[in-house]
């Protein structure tokens, strides 16, 4: 079945990448189609009612990385963009003491004090340093990764432009920039901090979606690259949408609706439709086949250039780089319904519920965490005592709960992807989830007591559900190999690929994982070129 509707460029996703590239197509212009499989729009990004009256942010839960020119160019507040900051962080130990932190500094370094006097005096110093490091790479993300092997004159100038927003920096910098770029997080921790739970609190941001321990070396840059989350121009903010993340894909794709696009839910595409190397449409798996002279994928590499399209249409090098490409989905989401707060032994104030609470009361623990699931063949294939992000958005946003009940959010590290056949999916989930659930009981003894509903899902559940190749949130590892030029293959950083007019957006090419917008803006970019 052939539709005769005529389209300037067809979007495979609807996820949030998928829908800024079509908000910015079709406000130049362009006469867009996205497609998503699912019955809503956001991909991982998504806000359900999973039990009756509570909505859960199934896969992804706090927002930072939203790059600013997108918020900006699309108007997004506009479209309900609605983001409430959340301004602490709570990191109860096993001894019964806790770490905090505030948005004020001054209470931030009193509270440091509290462990040693010599954290705290280091604190402003290293956030002053992290801070201009942050600063110093931002324009990276913000740029297409030009091929060393064969820049052209665009980037060339590309090049030349970051050198000289980078002349200037001085020698620390640069040293501090080469440290971080190769250390791991605790041992570049380590070189600012003696206090273990300082340290542990800092390095969770250096695993997040990476298969990799704490003292793994280039863990440092993942801690950086958390730490260019920005709201309203402040650096290492993190913040909450009204609603879920669920509706920061809502606002994308309500500005992508202003600007003309169109966009059909329960609609899979199950192949792009090349000919004379040349990509001129979509089959749907319901037998429709679509057309358009321009098709973008929001997948990630595996799916766009492995699953989407045949292999002989690539060359050999290309495949052979995605095959090679690292996924390996580390971690799990567990949300619950509850029916009441739940109480934190050590917490003693509790407008800290207000933030984020973070289960690492070590270094030593989050290593263990890492070496169970690292270890998975001969052992569960997740964390007994995991890592955990834990957030209670009703606290700031009741609106996700009838009055008086909670949702909380649980993001856990390590769950490792594959695991070995023949096994129980049912169970290991439910071991799962019990694992996660016992481990917090131990922070939080009354927790499931107040467990009305709870939703777990492992790296499987999420590609089975959102199509994340091996569930990785990021849609490939955030590693110094598959960044910026090497992100998802030499020579294919530039959102562009060796079928004329198939191009690809998701968070496996370049600025990478995390609600960004940026490799869907960047793709974007790269297509109007042609129109110039």
């Amino acid at each position: 079945m052939t539709s005769n509707q005529q389209y300037d460029a067809i979007i495979i996703g609807g996820g949030h990448n998928g829908l800024t590239c079509a908000a910015y197509l079709a406000k130049a212009g362009k006469k867009v189609l996205v497609l998503e499989r699912r019955h809503l729009v956001g991909g991982a990004a998504v806000t359900e009612e999973m039990y009756p009256g509570f909505k859960f942010t199934v896969c992804s839960y706090v927002v930072s990385l939203l790059r600013p020119e997108i918020i900006r160019e699309l108007d997004l507040p506009k479209f309900g963009l609605h983001i409430l900051p959340l301004d602490s962080a709570f990191a109860p130990m096993e001894d019964g003491n806790y770490l905090a932190m505030y948005a004020d500094a001054a209470t931030t370094r009193d509270e440091l004090r509290r462990h040693s006097r010599r954290d705290a005096d280091a604190y402003p110093e290293f956030s002053k340093v992290m801070y201009d490091m942050a600063f110093g790479v931002k324009n990276i993300l913000g740029m297409t990764p030009p091929d060393p092997a064969n820049p052209g004159l665009r980037g060339l100038r590309t090049l030349a432009e970051f050198g000289k927003h980078l002349q200037g920096k001085g020698k620390p910098w640069f040293h501090d920039f080469t440290k971080i770029m190769t250390m791991s997080a605790v041992d570049f921790l380590a070189e600012w901090f003696e206090t273990d739970i300082v340290q542990s609190l800092f390095s969770i941001n250096g695993i997040i979606g990476t298969m990799l321990g704490p003292r793994s070396p280039g863990t440092a840059y993942v801690l950086l690259h958390h730490y260019m989350g920005e709201l309203d121009g402040a650096f290492t903010s993190w913040g909450w949408q009204k609603g879920g993340t669920g509706m920061v894909s809502e606002a994308i794709a309500g500005a992508a609706r202003h600007f003309g696009a169109e966009i059909r839910c329960n609609a899979t595409v199950s192949q792009v439709i090349v000919k004379n190397g040349e990509a001129t449409g979509v089959a749907l798996a319901s037998g429709e086949e679509l057309y358009a002279p321009i098709i973008v994928s929001g997948a990630d590499p595996y799916v766009t250039f492995r699953k989407l399209v045949d292999e002989r249409d690539l060359p050999a090098d290309l495949v052979q780089a995605i095959d090679k490409f690292k996924f390996r989905g580390s971690s799990g989401k567990v949300n619950l319904a509850l029916d009441g707060l739940p109480d934190f032994t050590a917490m003693r104030d509790k407008t800290l519920m207000r933030g984020m609470m973070e289960i690492c009361p070590s270094v030593d623990y989050l290593e263990r965490a890492y070496d169970d699931a690292k270890y998975g063949a001969d052992g569960p294939g997740y964390s007994r005592r995991p890592y955990m992000d834990v957030l209670l958005p009703t606290t700031v946003d009741p609106s996700m709960a009838p009055p008086g009940k909670h949702v909380m959010s649980i993001f856990v590290q390590y769950a490792s992807y594959p695991i070995a056949e023949p096994i129980d999916r049912d169970k290991h989930r439910e071991d799962f989830g019990n694992a996660v659930i016992n481990t917090l009981s131990e922070f939080a003894p009354n927790i499931k007591d107040l467990i009305l509903h709870k939703q777990v899902l492992t790296p499987w559940d999420m590609e089975q559900k959102i199509g994340l190749t091996e569930g990785n949130i990021f849609q490939g590892e955030l590693t110094l190999d598959q960044l910026f030029f090497l992100r998802p293959a030499p020579g294919w950083a530039d959102y562009k690929t060796p079928i004329r007019g198939y191009y690809q957006c998701g968070s496996g090419t370049h600025p990478g994982g995390g609600i960004t917008g940026g490799p869907g803006r960047l793709a974007a970019m790269k297509i109007l070129e042609k129109g110039r």
